[in-house]
């Protein structure tokens, strides 16, 4: 039962639509519920997250280094916590923590990556996604360019 919970939480979330159901089932088998109290650290500024969390309940807070003055809150359930994680293990510049009691799942990276390696045409979707996603960050950069140059 716990197994096609965790693969319908992942049939929820944003991200993991562009997966079939049996990828879908197969990331979940790999996957780890995780609760954490509030003020918990998910993840600091400078670890290698281990994958990307899926929210299945609760607030969690994510602040950059280059912006601690402006936190972004996240509560919605089925909302992906550290996308990059999945496929990059670099150090992460935001530090992601608990506003009050959260539960999440963990999508391994290396679960993740096996089953892009293993499916061309995921890691094709993926790669569109993180693409677009990028894009979006970048637009939201030019947007301030005019105010950060001297």
């Amino acid at each position: 039962m716990q197994l096609d919970d965790t693969a319908k939480i992942l049939a929820d979330a944003e991200f993991f639509d562009l997966c079939d159901a049996e990828q879908r089932r197969l990331l979940a088998f790999a996957a780890e519920r995780r609760k954490y109290r509030p003020g918990t650290v998910l993840y600091a500024s400078g670890d290698i997250p281990d994958g990307a969390h899926v929210l299945i309940s609760g607030t969690v807070t994510s602040i950059q280094d280059d912006s601690p003055d402006t936190p972004q809150l996240t509560n919605r359930p089925g909302s992906l916590i550290g996308m990059v994680s999945l496929v990059i293990d670099k150090p992460r510049h935001i530090t992601v923590k608990a506003v009050d009691s959260v539960e999440t799942v963990l999508v391994p990276r290396g679960a993740f990556m096996k089953l892009a390696r293993q499916s061309p045409d995921l890691a094709a979707r993926a790669a569109q996604r993180f693409r677009a996603e990028m894009v979006g960050y970048l637009d939201v950069i030019e947007t301030f360019r005019g105010r950060i140059q001297k």
